[in-house]
């Protein structure tokens, strides 16, 4: 774990990150709020490619809490079944639609909390949704986040929450509604768990990364 980098240091990573990509997006295909929630907990040990495969021809029939229970738990699984945990995943759209339904009348509800409490929604998904959907500054912290902010120093913790409290206390504010899209794709293209691309890397001068690559 790298050590946490100065103020100064981080507000130049961002600076590049988004002189590169001014407004980073989510790779994950959806219509509204609640396509993003189903597609997000899908995500869950899947590929951000193999859940957009299966959703794309679901999300065309079953766009809203009421059509995905029209479609019942078998429907959904004709839909996702290249997506590991596809039966437990199933189950978990049609728990959470009805919860939708009947508490809160088939709109997804802007609350940590309240995300947090539909069936396969952890708090990886609520923040997503948040910041996705609802512009929050929230941080979604993945594997690609988890990695990046303790091998740069960006962002060091010794488990997602303490990244999650890393990134909302080190980062500034300017950059917050972005962070943490500019560090999943940094992770997932450049900064890859193996063999870091550090040759190509936009910010290879400031990071203190000891195994740099060539």
């Amino acid at each position: 774990m790298a050590k946490q980098l100065d103020y100064h240091t981080i507000r130049e990573i961002f600076t590049r990150f988004q002189a590169v990509d001014p407004e980073p997006k989510g790779e994950l295909e959806h219509v509204n709020a609640y396509t993003l929630v189903v597609a997000v907990a899908l995500s869950a040990q899947a590929t951000d490619v193999g859940v957009n495969k299966a959703t794309r021809e679901l999300f065309k029939i079953a766009d809203t809490p009421e059509k995905m229970l029209a479609l019942g738990e078998e429907g959904v699984i004709e839909h996702i079944k290249t997506i590991g945990l596809y039966r437990n995943k199933a189950k978990n759209v049609i728990k959470l639609s009805q919860i939708l339904v009947d508490q809160y009348g088939g709109e997804v509800p802007n609350s940590r909390a309240a995300l947090e409490s539909l069936p396969g929604v952890g708090r990886k998904t609520a923040n997503v949704v948040l910041n996705m959907w609802w512009g929050h500054p929230s941080q979604a912290v993945d594997t690609h986040i988890f990695r990046v902010g303790n091998r740069t120093g960006i962002c060091p913790g010794k488990d997602v929450v303490a990244v999650e409290r890393a990134i909302e206390d080190h980062i500034p504010v300017d950059f917050q509604h972005h962070a943490h899209h500019w560090l999943i794709l940094h992770g997932r293209y450049t900064c890859v768990a193996r063999k870091p691309k550090c040759g190509v890397c936009v910010i290879r001068d400031l990071c203190p990364f000891e195994d740099k690559t060539v």
